[in-house]
C-alpha cells in the first residue's frame, strides 16, 4: 500500500528519530566539539555538490523572467519578515520569546531548492523559473538572511560584527557552492548519475546539525522550557504563517497577470524556507549560544510546508493538459 502524501516521509521521521537521541543521549564537553567540526565538514560537502548538480543552462534558461524572480524574492525576503513583525502581538505570547525568535528567524530565510522545484514539476509549473529562482535565492540569502536578522533580532553574530557573520556564511556556504560550479566540468556527470544516493549526503548533513544543536539545547534544559502546549501552539502558529504565505503568494501571482505555470512556480518558490541552508546559518549566526529553540520552530514549518504543498501539487497536476499550440507559445520575461 501506498503511503500518504500527508503521512510524514523516511526523512522526517529520521529527523524526528535524532531529536529524540539527541534529548536521551545529548553529545556534550569534547565529543561535541568533534561533532561540530565533522558537522562543518559535511555542511560544506553539502554546498560542494549543491554546486556540483547546479547546470548553469538550467540557471540561463529561467534568467531572464526577471517579473517572476522579483515577486518570489520579494515574497521571500520581504513579505515573510513583515509577516513575522504583523504576527507578534499573537505569537509572542502563544509561544513565548524564545520560539518567537526562532519564527523571526525562518522568516529571514531563503528559499528551498529541491524541494521547491520538484513540486513545481509535479504541479506542471514553470521548471526552468524554478531552477533559477531557488537557486539565486539560496545564494542572496547568504548575504540578505544575515541583513534581515540584524534587523528583526538585534542579532549581528558571534564577533558582534554583520560583516563577519557574512564572511563567515560565505566561507562555509558560498565558497563551497562555487567550487563545485567550477568542479562541475569533470564531477558534474558523475554527480547526475549518482544522484540518488548523494541525497543523503545533504540529509546527514542537517541530521548532524539538529543533533549537535539540540544536543547543547538539552544539555541547557530544551524540553524544560518546551512544554507540550506550547508545542502543539507552535505547531499552529507555523500553519498560520503557511497559510497567510500561501495566500498572499497566491493572490500576487495572480493580480500581477501572470500564467498559470508561473503563478505556480510563484506559489511553491515563494512560499517556502530552506531547513537546508536554515540549520547552518544559525550555526554561524548564533555561535556561542544554544539553537535548539531558535530551529524548532524551522524544523516544524519545514513538515508541514511539504505535507501542505503536496497536496496542492496533486491538485494541480490533476488539470486537464493544455494543447500543444498553447504549451509551445514562448514565456515573455
Amino acid at each position: 500500500m501506498a503511503r500518504s502524501r500527508l503521512l510524514p516521509d523516511n526523512f522526517t521521521l529520521t529527523l524526528i528519530a535524532v531529536v529524540a537521541a539527541a534529548s536521551l543521549l545529548p553529545v556534550s564537553g569534547g565529543a561535541a566539539v568533534a561533532f561540530g567540526w565533522i558537522t562543518n565538514l559535511a555542511i560544506a560537502l553539502l554546498f560542494f555538490l549543491h554546486g556540483a548538480k547546479l547546470s548553469r543552462e538550467a540557471i540561463l534558461a529561467g534568467a531572464g523572467h526577471w517579473r517572476l524572480h522579483l515577486l518570489v524574492f520579494s515574497c521571500t525576503f520581504i513579505l515573510f519578515p513583515i509577516l513575522g513583525l504583523a504576527l507578534k502581538p499573537l505569537l509572542s505570547p502563544l509561544v513565548g520569546i524564545e520560539l518567537y525568535l526562532g519564527i523571526l528567524y525562518l522568516c529571514a530565510l531563503p528559499a528551498t531548492v529541491q524541494s521547491a522545484i520538484a513540486f513545481t514539476s509535479l504541479a506542471r509549473g514553470n521548471i526552468p523559473a524554478a531552477i533559477c529562482s531557488a537557486a539565486a535565492s539560496s545564494l542572496f540569502g547568504i548575504f540578505l538572511t544575515p541583513l534581515l536578522v540584524a534587523i528583526l533580532m538585534g542579532v549581528h553574530g558571534d564577533g558582534g560584527s554583520m560583516l563577519d557573520a557574512i564572511g563567515k556564511i560565505t566561507l562555509q556556504l558560498l565558497v563551497p557552492f562555487i567550487a563545485g560550479q567550477v568542479a562541475r566540468r569533470w564531477i558534474g556527470a558523475w554527480v547526475g548519475r549518482n544522484k540518488d544516493w548523494l541525497k543523503y549526503v545533504d540529509q546527514g548533513s542537517i541530521l548532524l546539525v539538529v543533533y549537535t544543536a539540540f544536543s547543547e539545547a538539552v544539555v541547557e534544559g530544551l524540553w524544560h522550557q518546551v512544554s507540550l502546549p506550547t508545542l502543539v501552539a507552535l505547531v499552529f502558529a507555523c500553519c498560520v504563517l503557511l497559510a497567510l504565505a500561501l495566500g498572499i503568494t497566491a493572490l500576487l501571482g495572480k493580480w500581477c497577470g501572470f500564467s498559470l505555470e508561473d503563478r505556480i512556480t510563484i506559489l511553491f518558490c515563494g512560499s517556502k524556507k530552506s531547513l537546508a541552508t536554515g540549520v547552518p546559518m544559525a550555526q554561524v549566526l548564533f555561535a556561542g549560544s544554544a539553537i535548539g529553540l531558535l530551529i524548532l520552530p524551522l524544523m516544524l514549518f519545514h513538515q508541514i510546508q511539504l505535507m501542505v504543498c503536496a497536496v496542492l501539487a496533486q491538485r494541480y497536476a490533476r488539470r486537464p493538459e493544455e494543447p500543444a499550440a498553447e504549451q509551445a507559445k514562448p514565456v515573455a520575461p
